[in-house]
């Protein structure tokens, strides 16, 4: 089994029957296994803020959700993330991709991976990061644990988890 195939059973395993995606180069793997299930309503999405929108409507109807995003929009999802999932206590796992650390081919990626993990801390959002495959093992008591207190927890998978940047 894959990688990209254990995070979508984990996720299937924990209920989670709505995602909604923003387009990503490390995440499309899981991506690609996302829209394959048939446990999973599967909704792209234009921003990650929108997406959490979509989240909250989704955990309003009954479903649990869960997005898969960047760390690059960080930034952008703050407002959502304080006002609408913290203040309603959602449980939202968050998977997202850590760009910006050692090879990264792309520069302005880095700014944002230097105020990543700040940014949850002071969100006081709890924090997982991902290096390598084993990690993954980690996820499923880590969905139990976002369900059981109601909050948004993230999932920082970096280039190595993914298997590096390639020939970068």
């Amino acid at each position: 089994m894959s990688v990209s195939q254990k995070i979508v059973a984990d996720l299937v395993a924990n209920n989670i029957e709505f995602i909604t995606t923003v387009p990503c180069k490390q995440l499309a793997g899981v991506i690609d296994e996302v829209e394959a299930s048939p446990a999973i309503h599967h909704i792209p999405a234009n921003k990650e803020d929108e997406g959490i929108g979509l989240c909250a409507g989704a955990w309003m109807g009954g479903k649990r959700p869960a997005i898969i995003m960047q760390n690059t929009a960080i930034g952008v999802v703050v407002n959502t993330l304080v006002t609408l999932t913290q203040f309603y206590r959602m449980p939202l796992p968050m998977l997202i991709s850590y760009r910006g650390e050692l090879r990264e081919p792309v520069a302005c990626q880095v700014e944002m991976a230097v105020h990543t993990k700040a940014l949850l801390n002071q969100l006081h959002i709890p924090t997982y990061h991902f290096h390598k495959e084993a990690d993954a093992a980690e996820l499923d008591a880590i969905l139990k644990y976002t369900f059981m207190c109601n909050k948004p927890v993230a999932i920082l998978t970096d280039a190595s988890f993914w298997g590096g940047y390639g020939d970068q």
